[in-house]
């Protein structure tokens, strides 16, 4: 009996581990289209879950986009002349190389 208890038939176990973890089909046809029809609803009812949370996740964030932008004034509201045009510039000298890569007579 110890002798028989430490005995491991490879192949007897790799096809019990197997055939522990595949799923078992049914046999008969029609409950075998059965199984597969519900399966399909299931996929569908949660993909169609997933595209509202989505929506919802969309919608949520355009409100809170929207009322946080109330508050103060984005620009000030000063009496200005139409003509003016404001804005930032910065000087920049001549280039030290023409196309050519000769220097400028200039310089």
């Amino acid at each position: 009996m110890f002798a028989h208890s430490f005995r491991f038939n490879h192949h007897q176990f790799q096809s019990r581990m197997r055939s522990a973890f595949e799923p078992r089909k049914p046999r008969h046809p029609l409950l075998r289209f059965v199984l597969g029809v519900v399966g399909l609803g299931v996929l569908a009812l949660l993909v169609m879950f997933s595209v509202f949370v989505g929506a919802a996740m969309i919608a949520v964030g355009l409100v809170y986009r929207l009322w946080s932008g109330r508050g103060g004034p984005l620009t000030r509201k000063a009496p200005q002349d139409p003509r003016v045009v404001e804005g930032e510039y910065q000087v920049v000298d001549r280039p030290v190389l023409d196309r050519a890569g000769e220097r400028p007579a200039g310089r």
